[in-house]
């Protein structure tokens, strides 16, 4: 892996020779949790140029001590699966205790001059080449410079990118996953769940050569269904099947939403398969509800029962409606296909219902990750606004999710410990990664030689505060964010010229 440094501007100022020996920051007393080695006890923690320097019960010196006691220090949270690659959405994220945001479903096109055009970033951020816009580049003919971010949802609906592609087509979609690879895309992005009708023999083809360069998928599976044919059942065996039968690393994305009422079925498959060997990795986040562009193939109206859901459930972002009726959904999809909507697929507050949810959410290892979408004002998304204005339009998960882990299965639930939750926000998401990426070996731990990426934070108060109607309240709690020792967030505060977040590569 290749991390390109951002603005020099932002890393720590160069040391005089009196002060030489001493680290940049020393940060004092806190109830430092470090998932890898369990420790979870009051320690001084160093940094220096960027990386942890010292673990140490005993006091320290350094250029700058600042006493974080009665606090908790972990490393910064790693999100797989981000889709707010702006600096307006990277800046709510590191509200959240984000250090590194990786969109790893979707992924981009255009390697290198995507990554290098966004550097600049307050947090770390990366992509997978993504299968979506290859389809929709090379079946749709969307030329590769209008590949941007947003196409996937202005082209949702677009059935000539959905089709099922022949032998030729095929190895040119994988030719050009491929390059995406060399150039530096973290694994293939997989969004099954949006072209159904593509073939299985693609996406085995396509396992097979994340098998052989030694590369992840994340794969939003085929189907979001409680019903026969083609239940969700049927989409995590397809997953399962390509690890088992390829030997490739198969991540699978949003297990929550995906599994819906199957959870039961699909967590004990997973964890199965994982007790016998096969590569496949989970991720979660702690909504009932989801969210995607209104055009999405299981959100035609004859589709919407398979799920369990009503269009009354839909709510279309733009307009703060939730959805009348078949008439008015039908509407939307042929004129603003990808207009952004949240859907309800389950109440937390039912007890029952939680059940599943939670099913997903506690399956051991699990990741935490957001699925964090981009943020809508008017007819724009956000680039680099701040603060951001009322009236903005997102999921609540695009600023809440890890908040909400601390604030509701930590304290008010209490299904998780805090070092487990900790652990699913840190440690299990870098190890995803580094059996091809071995520098997320030094991410997710506070270790001597891992990246300063920090965060301190008061388990007593962190809470999220966005709301589905409401979604442009920033968390609340989280004191100090450290991205390779800057600070990104300070005295609970974004620190808006700090832009120390690197690309991170394949490499």
């Amino acid at each position: 892996m290749v991390f390109i440094p951002s603005d020099e501007a932002n890393a720590p100022a160069a040391l005089s020779n009196d002060t030489m020996s001493l680290p940049d920051l020393v940060l004092s007393g806190a109830r430092v949790i470090d998932p890898e080695t369990e420790l979870d006890a009051v320690r001084n923690v160093a940094v220096t140029a960027g990386v942890i320097s010292a673990v140490s019960e005993e006091p320290l010196a350094g250029q700058r001590v600042l006493d974080v006691g009665g606090k908790v220090l972990a490393p910064g949270f790693i999100d797989l699966h981000s889709h707010a690659q702006t600096v307006t959405g990277l800046r709510l994220q590191a509200l959240d205790g984000v250090t590194t945001a990786l969109d790893l479903e979707g992924g981009t096109l255009n390697f290198p001059p995507r990554a290098a055009a966004e550097q600049g970033r307050p947090i770390n951020y990366g992509f997978s080449a993504s299968w979506a816009l290859t389809r929709m580049h090379l079946l749709s003919g969307v030329p590769l410079a209008d590949i941007t971010p947003v196409t996937a949802l202005q082209h949702l609906a677009d059935p000539a990118w959905r089709r099922p592609a022949d032998a030729a087509e095929v190895s040119r979609i994988v030719g050009l996953l491929t390059e995406q690879v060399g150039a530096g895309a973290l694994g293939f992005g997989m969004l099954l769940g949006y072209a159904p009708e593509s073939g299985r023999e693609e996406y085995v083809r396509i396992a097979q050569t994340a098998q052989s360069l030694d590369v992840p998928t994340y794969t939003h599976t085929r189907y979001i269904s409680k019903e026969e044919p083609h239940t969700s059942l049927e989409g995590a065996s397809e997953v399962i099947a390509a690890a088992a039968g390829t030997g490739a690393h198969m991540h699978f994305c949003h297990v929550n939403s995906t599994s819906a009422w199957q959870a039961d079925q699909i967590v004990g498959m997973l964890e199965r398969a994982q007790r016998w060997g096969l590569r496949v990795t989970t991720e979660a986040y702690p909504y009932g509800s989801g969210s995607t562009g209104v055009g999405a193939t299981f959100l035609a109206p004859d589709q919407l029962h398979r799920m369990g859901i009503k269009p009354s459930d839909i709510l279309f972002l733009r307009t703060g409606e939730y959805i009348a009726d078949v008439e008015r959904l039908t509407e939307l999809r042929a004129t603003e296909p990808g207009g952004t909507v949240v859907l309800r697929w389950l109440d937390e507050d039912d007890e029952e219902q939680r059940k599943v949810l939670l099913r997903s959410l506690l399956m051991p290892d699990t990741a935490i990750a957001s699925d964090a979408m981009p943020l809508i004002h008017g007819a724009r998304m956000l680039d680099t606004e701040w603060p951001v204005p009322p009236g903005t339009l997102t999921h609540p998960r695009s600023l809440g999710c890890y908040s909400k882990v601390f604030r509701w299965l930590v304290r008010e639930l209490g299904v998780l410990t805090l070092p487990e939750a900790v652990k699913r926000c840190t440690l299990s998401p870098a190890r995803v990664l580094e059996p091809s990426f071995p520098s997320f070996a030094r991410k997710g731990r506070i270790q001597v030689g891992a990246d300063a990426d920090l965060v301190v934070f008061d388990p007593t108060t962190v809470s999220d505060r966005a709301t589905s109607l409401e979604p442009w309240h920033a968390s609340t709690g989280f004191e100090h964010v450290l991205v390779g020792g800057v600070a990104v967030v300070r005295g609970g505060e974004l620190v808006t010229d700090a832009l120390p977040g690197r690309a991170v590569l394949a490499g």
